[in-house]
């Protein structure tokens, strides 16, 4: 179905395709709010047709295979493996952690020893600077803290 000659209408069902109430779709539209209007407006099947042809488009490009994009990092890597090899070597890394080549990082911050990091024994006052050295990042380096 083509574009709505109605650009309201045609606006009203891009806003329900993009997943908004029919309230929100029809405000958004231009008109004036109005819930039995935008729920009539909806059930019209010329709407309900264009919003159904819109989420169908949608979910035809979403589908791009793993294997398409594999394919198309395989194509960057061939195009630029002579000339630009930064580029080259991005692909196969993206390709890598496609296909999990890389594990998940994990942190765990901890005390000493691996035990827990104790707070028991510290003012307010200390509590919030190491709260904001953590923050900023210098917490990194104190003993017991592992990256």
């Amino acid at each position: 179905m083509p574009v709505l000659k109605n650009a309201r209408h045609e606006k009203f069902a891009q806003a329900l395709a993009k997943g908004m109430t029919a309230d929100e779709a029809y405000v958004g539209a231009g008109f004036k709010p109005n819930r039995g209007n935008a729920s009539t407006l909806k059930a019209n099947q010329n709407i309900s047709k264009r919003v159904e042809e819109i989420t169908s488009r949608v979910a035809e490009k979403a589908e791009w295979s793993a294997a398409d994009r594999l394919a198309a990092l395989k194509m960057i890597f061939d195009a630029s493996a002579k000339d630009d090899r930064r580029t080259a070597i991005a692909a196969i890394a993206e390709a890598n952690k496609m296909q999990g080549s890389y594990a998940p990082v994990k942190r765990e911050h901890s005390g000493p020893n691996g035990g827990p990091i104790e707070y028991a024994n510290l003012t307010e006052e200390e509590i919030d600077a190491r709260i904001a050295a953590l923050a900023a990042g210098a917490g990194e380096d104190e003993p017991g803290a592992e990256a």
